[in-house]
């Protein structure tokens, strides 16, 4: 798989005292919405060399953490800092562009006519749907040349609403790292995928959290058949709290994603692919 460029870094540390290796960092972390507590008491912490798989039922808040490290929302209580800035002080629109995000309420949102190809390169203005934008050609290169990394270059000039669920994630994958993101969120990318496209899909994303260049990357998911091989963290949670956190192989036990998912349940792995039955 072809390396994804990141901005030089320095090492230095940043305005709030982080260091500029960190590109997450929740401190304190509560949101409350109509009287319920979404997450509550959360602290984490993603370094730029990390690949987080985020687990845990419905209603854990895995997409609520995922929108605030998109900068898409901010938090009833706590600091979150992404990227070196914290939410509240900083210009959301001009941090979100260094944040790469595929997720299935942007895939509802593509308008079905665009083009794979317009798809991916409107993402550097942070658009969905084409009109006056101006685009140069190494914007047309850039989205050329990530079509074809994710095996979907013949697609480029049919219409998104003619895609089959599996192909729409690829193209979806290409947009999110259409502008060079130092931060790569993406929400369930093997949702409604049937077995074949599921292991295509964790294959590529398994290359990319192999490629040292690659962004950092937080992955949410229900299924514990859909983490790649080459994640290094997880984090579980239950009813917006959290169960465990930190290296994956610590985190993933039977009695973690017992207590996880509320049953008795037995985990067991293969070169690092996990599988989960009940007891």
């Amino acid at each position: 798989m072809a390396a994804v460029t990141q901005p030089e870094r320095s090492g230095a540390s940043t305005a709030d005292g982080a260091d500029a290796d960190t590109v997450i960092r929740l401190a304190g972390v509560g949101v409350r919405r109509s009287g319920t507590d979404l997450l509550a008491d959360l602290d984490w912490t993603v370094e730029l060399d990390e690949r987080w798989a985020v687990l845990g039922p419905n209603g854990a808040g895995k997409t609520t953490l995922l929108r605030l490290a998109a900068a898409e929302m901010h938090p009833t209580t706590g600091t979150v800092d992404l990227l070196g800035e914290r939410l509240g002080r900083v210009d959301v629109f001009e941090l979100r562009p260094r944040i790469g995000l595929a997720s299935a309420s942007l895939a509802g949102r593509v308008p079905p006519d665009e083009t794979v190809h317009d798809v991916v390169r409107s993402a550097g203005y942070g658009v969905l749907g084409t009109w006056r934008e101006r685009y140069d050609p190494e914007d047309d290169r850039r989205a050329s040349g990530l079509l074809e990394v994710m095996g979907v270059a013949g697609l480029a000039g049919r219409r998104y609403g003619t895609l089959s669920t599996g192909e729409r994630q690829r193209v979806l994958l290409s947009r999110a790292l259409m502008t060079d993101p130092e931060l790569l969120l993406l929400d369930e990318p093997a949702a409604g995928l049937d077995l074949g496209a599921r292991e295509d899909l964790v294959e590529l994303l398994t290359e990319l959290a192999a490629d040292p260049d690659g962004p950092a990357t937080v992955m949410v998911t229900h299924h514990v058949e859909e983490i790649p091989p080459n994640c290094s963290h997880a984090m579980l949670l239950r009813e917006g709290r959290v169960v465990a956190q930190g290296l994956l192989d610590d985190v993933m036990t039977s009695e973690n994603i017992s207590a996880t998912f509320g049953q008795p349940l037995e985990l067991t792995s293969r070169r690092r692919r996990f599988t989960a039955f009940r007891r």
